[in-house]
């Protein structure tokens, strides 16, 4: 570890990465003391906050927040900073006060400036300590700090897991981010962004080839100005996004001279305040920590201080006798019984042993992180703990079917269980050599995923949590994630099966341990016939994807184009002057200081003007330039986001887009979509729904066929509340905004008018999402007085679905969780919280998560249905997609009545209850006119 010699050491710690890092370290096991308060925050930040005492004997240390509003600067330039953040987790939330009265306690300086975050404040300290003559260690495990190491200040991260400490200097940053000096870690940032602060970066530059841009050109600047040396695509974007580049570079630079001056004697180590200590944590019921600072027992009613502690080191716990501890446990400890596969012989005794076993697990090990393009180079099985076999693969293709073909019998074992992490990536590794798994299937991932939504699934994370296990890291196999990275074909088996081997036998320990949470939890159902199912279908319509019309989406992008620069033109026609229209401060000062379209205009706390959608919409009648920036932005994010992306996006195997269904990331069941995802793409505005236009039937004699639930959020709302009035509704067939209008206004059902009908629709929808009466009123741009009138109508006529609403806030309640049709739950730590708006929030989720989660049920068990249909009717109909409540089918031209049929009768067989199910099914040559 990198150590510099000094008398006058200053640790800043970055307060939040810390308290964060310590929450999540006990995800699996939580530190719930007597009073019910997850106290997890406060345990793991005091004990990293102890460990840098003790080692380091810092001379002067301070604890920085963010200050109030987080940087307001920052969301000034780019009102999308930090949009995509997920609310704070009431479990750190509740323990914000109490961490800061330990600091203090500790006579701690705690350190937050309005406006600017722990980042900039730490920078600015960090400056002014170099110029004071000391060393500073800035404690945070973020890698944006490395912009600030010098000679003097050090990126210093804590301990974690059983690895020790590790200190970052110049040439460390360097190394990591392959760059000459540590300022250009601002440039790599600029064009790769910052997905967690929503950065947007360049689009099409990832991590890599930011760093072999900044190699090249040194700077965000540099490889703008030599953009005509690029090549296709990435030229394109250098140039269409330059500004862009430009404004990412500015946010993720740290700010230097944040307006705050202390003297260096605040910052000075000092003896704690003995009872402040011993008050907070009592309250705490930290027995051991309080014994350890302040040298004796404190009486506390029932501690949890047994609970295992994975955020701790082994070094950290030394003489906390309560504390259950135990040493992490990696390949070298544990000196498992592995074995290298490569004779023939081999291979006939192994795949006999393995046909007598009834659990499996199984991984390959392959050229290629994408299943499409991945070779494979050999697989491992686990039928035992601490036991497993690596089978080593030559290069050639005929070679590698023939090894394959030996191991037939064990994957179409139906009396054996192949158990796997994240099993889908092997099907289709499998797959591109015609060969598939026909035995039962255990996936760890899915698994866990359905015991802790919404917790990470990764194998890494889950050995730690449940096998207090530190696995061997790709990196320590291949090397750095860099050009001269290796695949695992360029290594010799022998280098390869440990890695491979730990794999497959801690998958194999995993899948004990998580069946068994599966059954506690009554999840085993759920598990067994919705989602694993699930995972060949998704596999099969990821390798089949969807034909693209590359030419339609170049002529849009260059209409785009055109349009973007006739509104520029009409907006600076408008505004009598140019300007950057992407800056929001600009923005901000043509409207109110130039135009002066207000005189109430709304500011952020430095005074510049707030330039939001909701803002403009506000505003879109007061000035002709209004809808014109509108239209500006809607514009550009479609031709940026969808319009020019997806094209590159083609796989060049077969020129079809093929996305990656994605089980274990959405709290709902919901599936998502990533590589490009397709939930997202518009079809509100007409505008983005000419995108789907994009997507087209394999050729000529193929249809694509869209098949869609109707309305069936509110089919399941009616069947969930048991509403006799909706029930009746949609088993008359009404038209189920026409039936509630009726209702609600007390008239009837002929003489609705189209505004009752669009003011009853608004209801139904907002129901489901806890839509207040202001949100109605805004909506339908009607007084709150009325849009309170409607809702309170809405709930005299349809009285269950209020008591629906009533029963799943007091089950979320008294459970910490509310489930969907099949049994899938939905934690809600934050109903009980004390913030009105974070509970608020939780009560919404309360509602709606029973409904969203039975919708993704449903579409699931369609999916199963569907494709079993299919097959048993022998039609070469093929499933490519599931966006929300519709599938979408590539359909032989000939197959079209028979598989509208065979598809709708599937959907509607999918779950049964009070409530009819209705599909909705077209064919047309391209998505739009298929919908």
């Amino acid at each position: 570890m990198l150590t510099v010699e000094s008398d006058r050491k200053l640790f800043l710690l970055d307060a939040y990465a810390l308290i964060y890092r310590a929450f999540f370290a006990f995800s699996k096991n939580p530190r719930i003391n007597s009073k019910g308060q997850n106290t997890s925050a406060a345990f793991g930040f005091t004990t990293a906050l102890l460990e840098i005492l003790n080692k380091e004997n810092p001379s002067h240390l301070a604890v920085v927040f963010d200050g109030p509003g987080g940087s307001t600067i920052r969301q000034e330039d780019y009102a999308a900073y930090k949009a995509n953040r997920e609310a704070m987790p009431e479990g750190i939330r509740e323990m914000i006060d109490a961490i800061k009265k330990i600091i203090r306690a500790m006579n701690i300086p705690v350190i937050q400036v309005d406006g600017f975050e722990a980042d900039d404040i730490i920078g600015t300290l960090a400056k002014q300590a170099e110029r004071d003559g000391f060393i500073t260690y800035m404690v945070t495990p973020d890698k944006d700090f490395g912009q600030l190491v010098t000679e003097k200040s050090f990126i210093y991260r804590p301990s974690r897991g059983g690895d020790s400490a590790t200190i970052l200097g110049i040439k460390e940053v360097c190394e990591k981010f392959e760059i000459d000096n540590t300022l250009q870690v601002i440039d790599i940032l600029g064009l790769w962004g910052d997905a967690s602060d929503n950065i947007p970066g360049i689009p099409g530059i990832g991590e890599k080839r930011a760093k072999e841009l900044v190699k090249a050109y040194g700077s965000v600047e540099g490889v703008i100005e030599n953009a005509d040396k690029l090549k296709g695509k990435m030229q394109e974007n250098v140039i269409n996004f330059a500004e862009q580049g430009l404004l990412s570079k500015k946010l993720a630079t740290i700010i230097t001279d944040v307006p705050i001056d202390i003297d260096e004697e605040d910052f000075k180590m000092c003896e704690p305040n003995i009872e402040a200590v011993k008050e907070i944590l009592t309250e705490l019921e930290f027995r051991n920590l309080a014994k350890r600072i302040i040298g004796e027992e404190i009486v506390i009613g029932k501690s949890t201080e047994s609970q295992l502690d994975l955020f701790s080191t082994q070094s950290m716990v030394e003489n906390q006798t309560a504390i259950e501890t135990t040493t992490i446990k990696t390949i070298a400890t544990e000196r498992p019984s592995y074995h290298l596969i490569t004779l023939p012989e081999e291979r006939k005794e192994l795949v006999e042993l393995l046909l007598k076993q009834k659990e499996i697990a199984f991984d390959t090990e392959t050229t290629n992180i994408d299943s499409l393009d991945a070779e494979i180079v050999g697989m491992s099985f686990s039928y035992q703990n601490k036991e497993a076999f690596y089978v080593a693969f030559p290069e050639d293709e005929k070679h590698i079917r023939e090894i394959l073909h030996e191991f037939k019998p064990v994957f179409e074992n139906k009396n054996s269980l192949i158990i796997g992490q994240n099993l889908k990536y092997d099907l289709q590794v499998l797959a591109n050599y015609a060969f598939e798994i026909k035995a039962k299937m255990f996936d760890t991932m899915i698994a866990h995923y359905l015991i802790q939504p919404e917790s990470r699934h990764g194998m890494d994370f889950l050995a730690e949590l449940y096998l207090g296990y530190k696995t061997v890291s790709i990196e320590d196999v291949l090397g750095k994630k860099e050009k001269t990275q290796k695949n695992m074909r360029d290594l010799a088996p022998s280098e390869v099966f440990d890695y491979a081997c730990e794999d497959a036998d801690i998958t194999f320990q995993l899948k004990n341990v998580l069946e068994k949470e599966l059954q506690e939890n009554k999840l085993m159902e759920l598990f067994e016939t919705i989602e694993m199912p699930l995972v060949p279908i998704l596999q099969r319509m990821e390798n089949e994807g969807i034909a693209i019309d590359t030419d339609y989406l170049n002529k849009m992008s260059v209409q785009f184009g055109d349009e973007l620069l006739i509104l520029q033109e009409d907006i600076f026609k408008e505004a009598g002057i140019e300007f950057n229209i992407d800056s929001p401060k600009q923005l901000g000062e043509i409207l109110f200081d130039h135009l002066k379209i207000s005189d109430k205009a709304k500011k952020t706390k430095t005074g510049q003007y707030q330039t939001g959608e909701d803002i403009l919409e506000y505003y879109f009648d007061k000035h002709a330039i209004i809808p014109l920036i509108m239209e500006y932005r809607q514009l550009k994010k479609l031709k940026s986001t969808y319009i020019d992306p997806l094209p590159s996006l083609c796989h060049p195997k077969d020129g079809r887009i093929h996305t990656s269904f994605m089980q274990t990331v959405t709290s709902t069941g919901r599936l998502s979509s990533n590589n490009p995802n397709l939930q997202n793409i518009p079809i509100r505005s007409e505008r983005g729904r000419a995108i789907r236009k994009a997507f087209i039937a394999r050729d000529k004699n193929h249809l694509l066929l869209s098949a869609d639930y109707s309305q069936i959020e509110l089919r399941i709302i009616a069947a969930l509340s048991n509403d006799a009035n909706m029930i009746q509704a949609f088993k008359n067939g009404e038209d189920i905004h026409r039936a509630t209008a009726a209702k609600v206004f007390n008239i009837p059902f002929e003489e609705v008018t189209r505004d009752q009908r669009s003011a009853a629709k608004a209801v139904n929808f907002g129901i489901i999402y806890g839509q207040s009466a202001f949100g109605l009123a805004k909506g339908l741009n009607i007084s709150r007085t009325e849009a309170k009138e409607i809702i309170d109508n809405y709930f005299v006529q349809y009285p269950t679905i209020k008591e629906y609403m009533d029963n799943a806030i007091h089950t979320a309640r008294e459970k910490g969780y509310v489930e969907t049709i099949s049994n899938r739950r939905r934690y809600l730590p934050d109903i009980t919280s004390a913030n009105a708006v974070v509970r608020g929030f939780a009560e919404r989720n309360a509602i709606n998560a029973p409904i969203q989660g039975s919708a993704a049920d449903i579409i699931k068990i369609a999916m199963q249905k569907v494709d079993k249909a299919l097959k048993q009717n022998n039609l070469k109909t093929k499933m490519l997609l599931q966006v929300h409540d519709e599938l979408v089918f590539d359909v032989p031209k000939g197959e079209v009545e028979i598989a509208s049929k065979v598809i709708v009768d599937a959907m509607e067989d999918a779950f049964h209850f009070s409530v009819p199910l209705e599909v909705e099914a077209k064919a047309a040559e391209n998505w739009l006119e298929a919908h």
